[in-house]
């Protein structure tokens, strides 16, 4: 009898397919690359990749023919708002990246400053079911527009008085006179998986990927810190060390009034972290990267 292999849907091309695939990657994936640009197979683990569109990626999950998919919750989410269908997706792992925020905006020239002033009004967007949602848990009764691109140029266009969209650094918002007034939703990429119907067999090697993929993010975001310190300052500077419960504090070759620290940093290092440290009497400090982290 086969092994039972985990069939992992990741999008074909995009943000989704190049994080996905270098967090696969620093998991420890490796994946034999065939003629087949749909399907590839890892050649030191039971797992498989379906590489399909991003909007696909939930109807193949939750129709049977993935077990996981890496997807954006905005897209998980509009599906959920959209049909009961896509009620049994639960998010397994928050990845940590391809991160947007959908936002409601609306001409800077206009008399719309607040989701109060949509009543009435019409709203552009690609994010329809959502959009709905957001506006009826506040009881704002207004029309939606559905749209499939260019969704900023509707106000200029006369199509819709205000939009609901995707905005990452704002520049395209700018460029049509358009300012944002109300975040929607604030979105990542996320490994999904039905709530109901898994099979043990593939759990288990689902829990082996979760577990280092969890081990790549926590590094990511983690910084191991060298220095040395004098004793009589050894408080003032473990306490200005991010992140650090617990130091390791080593004794120095012939010195008795300095010792070495090393600590794991849980939080982001700054340059201002570093003078304050030195200010305090921190001498040779060295701030490393990460490569693989497992508690």
């Amino acid at each position: 009898m086969s092994e039972p292999r985990l069939k992992l849907a990741v999008q074909s091309k995009g943000r989704l397919s190049d994080g996905g695939m270098e967090l696969l990657s620093k998991a420890g994936v490796r994946f034999a690359y065939g003629r087949d640009q749909l399907h590839r197979r890892a050649d030191n683990m039971p797992l498989d990749l379906m590489l399909v569109r991003d909007d696909d990626i939930p109807s193949f999950v939750v129709g049977g023919a993935c077990d996981y998919g890496i997807v954006g919750e905005n897209v998980l989410y509009e599906m959920q708002a959209r049909s009961r269908r896509y009620a049994d997706l639960e998010v397994a792992l928050p990845l940590g990246f391809a991160k947007c925020t959908l936002k409601l905006a609306a001409p800077k020239a206009g008399s719309i400053r607040s989701i109060a002033d949509l009543a009435g009004r019409s709203v552009a967007t690609s994010y329809p079911g959502l959009t709905r949602r957001y506006l009826d848990d506040r009881g704002i009764s207004a029309e939606i527009v559905e749209m499939r691109g260019s969704v900023e140029v509707a106000p200029r266009m006369g199509i819709a008085d205000a939009i609901c969209d995707l905005v990452s650094s704002g520049a395209t918002l700018e460029a049509n006179g358009l300012a944002a007034f109300e975040t929607v939703l604030e979105s990542e990429a996320v490994l999904v998986r039905r709530s109901s119907s898994r099979i043990p067999e593939i759990e288990a090697v689902a829990g082996t990927l979760i577990e280092r993929m969890e081990g790549v993010i926590a590094s990511a975001q983690t910084k191991y810190i060298l220095l040395n310190a004098p004793k009589d300052r050894l408080k003032e500077i473990k306490d200005l060390i991010p992140g650090s419960d617990a130091p390791t504090i080593a004794q120095i070759a012939d010195r008795d009034d300095v010792v070495a620290v090393h600590a794991v940093c849980r939080e982001r290092v700054f340059w201002e972290t570093l003078e304050k440290l030195r200010a305090a009497g921190a001498r040779a400090i060295l701030v490393l990267p990460i490569e693989k982290m497992m508690a």
